[in-house]
């Protein structure tokens, strides 16, 4: 039966159509301007959320619905070996996509405005990760909190010496700085569970490619395929019928 998917972060939201056979092409727009007049109306839905306000939003309107979180995703991860509670539906679909379509043991990074990290290992079993700042974010950070430092662009280039003016030394140390941290959290990684097939997802998978080039970078619909995967499992929208 089709549905729509929605990936809803905390800058944009992604949203696409699952026909019964494939998820068609991806529609973006705005977190804080998705309203159910943004939907096509009469069409079950399935999201991640990570803003709780916009899922109010469509709650009254509409029917039916399913929310991934940790308790409803039919059992296709083990969530026994960390506090499940306040886990983002957007990293719980970014580890669904990773069991169901990779080798396990195996890390995703989804690199958007901020930096999260998924971990699966060969049992299924969600092992945690990290969270951090994306570049976007540390480059707002600078600007709002100082006097003087301006408030940069995103570049694909990757700094490759130090910097000899403002500009240059605050790409030198987000851009290198935000490697460093992705190559860090991954080694933490690799220690703990052996050799990892890593994935990239997000906006800025393009420029932490160039970085990791071991890494897989997937399709955009990575983690709207996790969302499919849980409602699947979970028997939804027939399950709320």
């Amino acid at each position: 039966m089709p549905m729509l998917l929605l990936d809803i972060g905390n800058t944009a939201t992604r949203i696409a159509l699952w026909d019964g056979n494939r998820i068609g092409a991806i529609r973006r727009l705005p977190t804080a301007e998705l309203t159910p007049a943004q939907l096509p109306p009469g069409l079950p839905l399935a999201g991640a959320c990570v803003v709780p306000d916009a899922w109010k939003r469509l709650e009254a309107e509409v029917r039916p619905r399913f929310r991934l979180s940790a308790d409803n995703c039919g059992g296709l991860l083990d969530f026994s070996r960390m506090d499940a509670s306040s886990l983002g539906a957007d990293r719980i679909a970014n580890a669904i996509a990773l069991a169901g379509g990779f080798s396990l043991p195996g890390a995703v990074v989804d690199c958007g405005t901020a930096i999260t990290l998924e971990l699966v290992d060969a049992g299924r079993r969600f092992l945690g990760g990290a969270i951090l700042p994306g570049r976007k974010l540390l480059r707002r950070a600078l600007f709002s909190g100082t006097a003087q430092l301006p408030d940069l662009p995103l570049t694909d280039a990757i700094p490759d010496a130090p910097g000899t003016n403002t500009r240059a030394a605050m790409e030198l140390g987000i851009d290198r700085g935000s490697i460093g941290a992705v190559r860090e959290m991954l080694s933490v990684a690799g220690k703990c569970m052996g050799d990892l097939t890593w994935v990239l997802t997000g906006g800025d998978a393009p420029f932490f490619s160039k970085a990791f080039p071991r890494a897989v970078v997937v399709p955009e619909d990575f983690t709207l395929r996790g969302v499919l995967l849980a409602a699947q499992a979970a028997g939804f929208p027939e399950s709320v019928r």
